[in-house]
């Protein structure tokens, strides 16, 4: 079973326990609702079983694959927005050292990212990096033609093929998309890209425990085989049969919406470690594009501590009290880094001399907690044993059944995104694409 634990005792001064308990049978209904596959969005919940369904020989495959771009580049570029990337990114950043040319020296190519914007700068400056870099890409994309990857892929297929050749090129590109339609499958066909496919029933910002993110996951140099039985344990740990008390995701979910009916609006996830940020941005995605629809939904805030203490802490502390916390606690850190002792005690810091720096940093996250509960701000507590790729594994999966409930609890289909398409037909018509001739002469009429 799952090491994750949680704890909502720091919510019952606003809420009381009973509300909570009552939702249990509407828990139960909805976790139901997601394995029966009766509820909406119900063809995309193809994430459900994969942890303990994942084919063994697609896990191989993937491991030989990353071993074979390990062996001839030092950067792999992974172009992909939304879940494409966020992802990919969170589980990398969290393993990683905090300074990215320790992990080359480790032997491990450094994963970098392009086509989650259109900034110009950020595409040039990557390009004067490549110049003088082996480096291979990994494409993601189930249709080929959203506008931010597609453009810079294009622009990064075009530099590699003139840096290295087109044959060199086409082993160092890896398509993950659509099994049979599509720009992309289209153009990884023709060229001879070797592949990964995008399961139909699989959206992108549930697709972290799929070739989309467990490839990049591989290549940086992580155990994807660990990453996905974290994943499988806590399947088991949140499944229908096991008692809503012993259910994390259940109570979670349950909390959630307690705290959101009585007008907590809302959800900032708090980490004391600051190698759970992007954690923390695949979060937001996952919460934010899954129940804000229909007028609905709790806002995703996240925060870094203690750094955000001396920013956002104030309103935290003070702000309106529409707000709740959700804090990510890690329990043992891998190092061990003792404050030493100052004869002079210049910076009076001698009173904690001889303690380990993340003892006084779990002294700061328990001070914070209580100092925001007596504030007014509810606290959640999730808890790790460490980071590692078990944990994440377990976490994910954890926010993303919870997710589900969540939002079958608010009455939503948590699994579509229909306001994202909205900037996308402006944009288009702005830029006179062909076929959105009525809606760039709309659009033309408001500015």
């Amino acid at each position: 079973m799952s090491s994750l634990k949680i704890d909502i005792t720091k919510v019952y001064g606003f809420i009381p326990e009973s509300s909570i308990f009552a939702s249990e049978s509407n828990v139960k209904e909805q976790l139901k609702k997601l394995y029966n596959k009766s509820g909406e969005g119900n063809d995309f919940v193809g994430w459900l079983d994969l942890p303990s369904k994942f084919p063994a020989e697609l896990i191989t495959d993937i491991e030989n694959t990353a071993e074979k771009l390990r062996k001839n580049i030092d950067i792999l570029v992974v172009v992909g927005i939304g879940g494409s990337y966020l992802g990919a990114k969170a589980i990398v950043d969290a393993l990683s050292n905090n300074f990215v040319w320790m992990q080359q020296q480790k032997g491990n190519p450094q994963i970098v990212f392009a086509g989650q914007n259109i900034g110009e700068d950020y595409i040039t400056e990557l390009l004067e990096v490549l110049d003088h870099k082996n480096y291979g890409i990994a494409v993601i994309s189930k249709s080929g033609t959203t506008t931010e990857p597609a453009l810079a892929f294009r622009i990064l297929k075009t530099h590699l093929e003139k840096k290295v050749g087109k044959e060199t090129a086409r082993e160092r590109i890896i398509a993950i998309t659509d099994e049979s339609k599509g720009a992309l499958r289209k153009m990884a066909d023709l060229e001879g890209y070797k592949t990964f496919i995008i399961s139909d029933d699989i959206g992108g910002r549930f697709s972290v425990l799929t070739p989309v993110g467990l490839l990049p996951i591989a290549v940086a140099g992580f155990n994807i085989r660990e990453f996905i039985a974290g994943a499988v344990a806590m399947e088991k740990s949140t499944s229908p049969e096991i008692p809503f008390l012993k259910n994390p995701a259940a109570i979670y979910a349950a909390t959630r919406d307690a705290l959101y009916r009585k007008g907590k609006k809302v959800e900032i996830l708090a980490n004391f470690n600051n190698k759970l940020t992007y954690f923390s941005e695949w979060w937001k995605q996952l919460y934010g594009e899954s129940e804000g629809k229909d007028g609905k939904g709790i806002f995703p805030a996240s925060v870094n501590f203690t750094a955000d203490l001396h920013s956002m802490g104030q309103y935290i502390q003070d702000g309106e009290r529409h707000i709740f916390e959700t804090v990510i606690s890690v329990e043992n850190p891998d190092s061990k880094l003792t404050i030493p002792a100052d004869k002079d005690d210049f910076d009076q810091l001698n009173y904690i001399a001889g303690k380990n720096i993340d003892s006084v940093n779990k002294m700061a996250e328990l001070g914070t907690m209580l100092a925001h509960v007596d504030g007014g701000v509810p606290n959640i507590r999730i808890v790790i044993d460490k980071i590692s790729e078990n944990s994440l594994g377990q976490m994910v999966y954890f926010f993303e059944i919870a997710c589900g409930i969540s939002g079958y609890m608010l009455g939503v289909n948590p699994f579509n995104q229909p306001g994202v398409e909205a900037y996308k037909k402006n944009m288009f018509a702005l830029l006179e694409k062909p076929g959105f001739e009525e809606e760039t002469k709309k659009i033309k009429a408001r500015i």
